[in-house]
């Protein structure tokens, strides 16, 4: 027994001696703590204030462009991000539509953090469709107001820039407000997201990581199914966006299935600027028809917007800019 108790304290000195023992030379020295990143609380998404900024823009007049409430519309735009703390760039340029018409457009870029390498792009477009060549439209006279499909994606992304200018986290944003969007011909898919592909061949440095496209985002009972070019170019994009959805009690309004493919903005900014970028977009699921019934129509106007659809949209793409600023995403 003696021995045996000799024994064990030799060998609990040795053990401590090798516990204390200074590193080799070639050994790798413990690597410091990881620098904390910028967990500011995600704020809460105002579906009163995003509701105003699309009424707003519907109050302006349809946005087609070349007309008085396009730049009407454009000047207001610019007022309200330059207000919300944003630097703003005004990117002109001509189009020529597949018609001949010849078209006075503007991008309009809100860069939050500017200095900041890592970025996020956030985009919708601000224009509105000409023709009501919906083949549910009786009356192809009638007017598109576009509360939807155009109005009620800058106004998320109107009141994510407000929240933004509040309290700005540690990562890069740019709010994309695209024109020339809708003035395209159902036959030539590129006559379409003119801004887009003018955007995507003139991106101001530095380019954004991943990106999140908002198109069709406000109305009533809306399903965002998983678009096909989201899919495709951007699926870790998708899972992460469509999963936090369901984490934050919004699972009704991302819908994991798939929708098709849709030529959008997104199509032209992934493969002209080889940004992974997701189309949210109003899918119809058993459907005859891709896209809601108001769609290109007369009845695309406020009554069809939804508070609670602004909101499942806003707050979603504001967790996703903070929880990614935090690494937590």
């Amino acid at each position: 027994m003696h021995r045996l108790l000799i024994f064990l304290l030799l060998l609990s000195v040795a053990a401590c001696r090798n516990d204390s023992a200074p590193l080799s030379e070639d050994a790798a020295p413990a690597a410091p703590p990881a620098t904390p990143r910028d967990a500011k609380p995600v704020p809460k998404f105002d579906r009163d204030s995003a509701y105003a900024y699309v009424e707003q823009q519907v109050n302006f007049g349809p946005r087609v462009v070349n007309t008085d409430a396009h730049r009407q519309t454009k000047q207001w735009l610019v007022e309200k991000l330059e207000a919300f703390g944003a630097e703003v760039i005004e990117q002109d340029f001509e189009a020529r539509a597949f018609d001949g018409t010849n078209l006075s457009s503007t991008n309009i870029i809100a860069r939050y953090a500017p200095e900041l390498e890592d970025r996020i792009l956030l985009a919708a477009h601000w224009d509105t469709r000409p023709f009501a060549d919906s083949k549910l439209e009786d009356d192809p006279d009638a007017i598109v107001n576009g509360a939807d499909d155009g109005a009620s994606g800058v106004g998320v992304l109107l009141e994510v820039a407000r929240q933004l200018g509040l309290s700005t986290p540690d990562i890069g944003v740019d709010i994309v407000l695209l024109d020339a969007e809708d003035y395209g011909q159902p036959s030539n898919t590129n006559s379409y997201a003119l801004g887009a592909q003018y955007y995507s061949k003139n991106m101001p440095s530095p380019k954004p990581r991943f990106g999140i496209l908002l198109d069709m985002v406000g109305a009533r009972d809306a399903t965002f199914l998983v678009e096909g070019y989201s899919e495709k170019y951007a699926k870790d994009v998708v899972r992460k966006v469509w999963q936090l959805g369901d984490q934050m009690g919004y699972g009704n309004y991302y819908v994991n299935a798939r929708g098709g493919a849709i030529t959008d903005d997104h199509y032209f900014i992934n493969t002209i600027a080889n940004i992974p970028t997701i189309d949210i977009i109003n899918l119809q699921e058993n459907s005859d028809h891709r896209f809601p019934a108001h769609w290109h129509t007369g009845d695309d106007n406020l009554d069809v917007i939804d508070k609670r659809t602004l909101r499942a949209v806003g707050q979603v793409v504001l967790a996703v800019v903070f929880r990614e600023a935090a690494g937590t995403l």
